[in-house]
């Protein structure tokens, strides 16, 4: 399959290594960029309890009586706004970097490297990581809410945000190292 696809070497450890490297940087790219969609859109960037919580879009209450979620429209911070933007851009520049890895695939030539892929990815992990850095500095301003931060704390969402800045940062790298044989 891989040989199909220009992905060959008169070595065969060479050949096999590379096919393995290949679908393990493709793999990671998929995984991180469900990761990163998830904490994009997802709704636990702060927990104030188990039947509180604020995201990037929406503050959520959970009604015991209806048994559903109740939310409403976080309030537009210039600080929430930054990082909402930054999120958007890196789930944008990881799927512009895994297109243009399937488009280099097909049309590259023997030899090439994949920078463009690797840019556009370690582009992403890099606003991942200054959304990340900007919510964990100004979460206060952010969420404007009365009570006392020490009352609540960070949800998965932004854990899963901070996991995905390395993955980026280091699938772009090894883009970057990728060559296509013959």
């Amino acid at each position: 399959m891989l040989a199909a696809l220009g992905f060959s070497s008169d070595s065969e450890g060479l050949s096999g290594t590379m096919a393995y490297l290949l679908m393990f940087v493709t793999l990671l790219h998929l995984i991180t960029l469900a990761v990163l969609f998830i904490a994009t859109m997802e709704k636990s960037w702060w927990v104030w309890s188990n039947t509180e919580s604020s995201d990037l879009w929406y503050n959520c209450k959970f009604d015991n009586e209806k048994e559903t979620w109740f939310c409403e429209s976080s309030k537009e911070t210039e600080w929430l706004q930054a990082v909402q933007v930054l999120m958007v851009f890196s789930v944008v520049f990881s799927c512009i970097s895994l297109l243009v890895f399937l488009g280099q695939l097909f049309t590259m030539s023997k030899g090439g490297l994949f920078y463009l892929t690797g840019i556009c990815q370690a582009f992403a992990g890099l606003t991942t990581f200054t959304a990340a850095l900007i919510y964990t500095l100004h979460n206060k301003e952010i969420l404007e809410d009365p009570r006392e931060l020490s009352l609540g704390q960070f949800g998965y969402c932004y854990i899963l945000a901070w996991v995905c800045v390395p993955l980026l940062i280091w699938s772009g790298i090894m883009y970057i190292h990728l060559r296509k044989r013959e």
